[in-house]
């Protein structure tokens, strides 16, 4: 029984002579034109990697939209007449002195008995403070409006 022979050389289409393996490595590789150029790799990111990334965008977008909100809804309203009567005054721009209870005067029982009336300290004598919520313009203010956006920057 005869035994064939395997041949050490290779022979391809590109080359018109018979190449051994070893030079075949040697040889430096060329593309064929049109081939595509090798992709780039996706980076591998984790499950936390992801949660941060998109924990800074929705940060980012936050930060800039909830201003961008206010300062449409501020123009907004100061496009619409607000009749709205103030709820603590019911629109009459005062309210009853709570230390006097409206009367202008408070009784302090001194003792044994005796009592003194006096003008009160905290209405001056009148009855009724100013308004707090709406400063006695007897309208509600809206809920922008009492807020006071400051810039500490300075």
């Amino acid at each position: 029984m005869a035994m064939a022979t395997t041949s050490s050389r290779l022979t391809t289409t590109f080359s018109p002579t018979p190449c051994s393996p070893t030079t075949m490595a040697g040889l430096p590789r060329q593309r064929r034109h049109g081939s595509r150029y090798p992709r780039i790799q996706a980076i591998d990111l984790d499950q936390n990697t992801i949660v941060a990334i998109a924990v800074g965008v929705v940060s980012v977008g936050a930060g800039i939209g909830i201003p961008i909100f206010y300062e449409n809804q501020i123009d907004n309203s100061a496009k619409r007449d607000n009749k709205q009567p103030c709820f603590p005054c019911s629109g009459t721009g005062a309210q009853v002195c709570r230390f006097c209870t409206g009367a202008g005067t408070v009784t302090v029982v001194i003792g044994s008995g005796e009592s003194e009336v006096s003008k009160c300290v905290n209405c001056d004598g009148i009855g009724s403070l100013t308004c707090t919520t709406c400063q006695g313009s007897g309208i509600q203010p809206r809920y922008l409006d009492r807020r006071e956006f400051k810039d500490d920057d300075d």
